[in-house]
């Protein structure tokens, strides 16, 4: 049997798994939950785009949090 093929994006996942009723993002990866359940079926463009997404998710939340 064939080994399944190797994804390039692995999930940002940090396994802190609770949706920050303010921003709609997951404390943990900043991802949404529609970014969330498309991962798995998503294509490595559609990965690339959600990673693109996170790190300015990050600075905006940073950024309410020094409020």
């Amino acid at each position: 049997m064939a080994a399944p093929p190797l994804k390039l994006f692995n999930s940002p996942c940090t396994s802190v798994c609770r949706i920050d009723p303010h921003t709609g993002w997951c404390e943990g990866c900043q991802r949404t939950i529609a970014e969330i359940k498309a991962w798995k079926t998503a294509s490595e463009t559609e990965r690339r785009a959600i990673l693109d997404r996170l790190p300015a998710r990050k600075v905006e939340k940073a950024c309410i949090t020094d409020l």
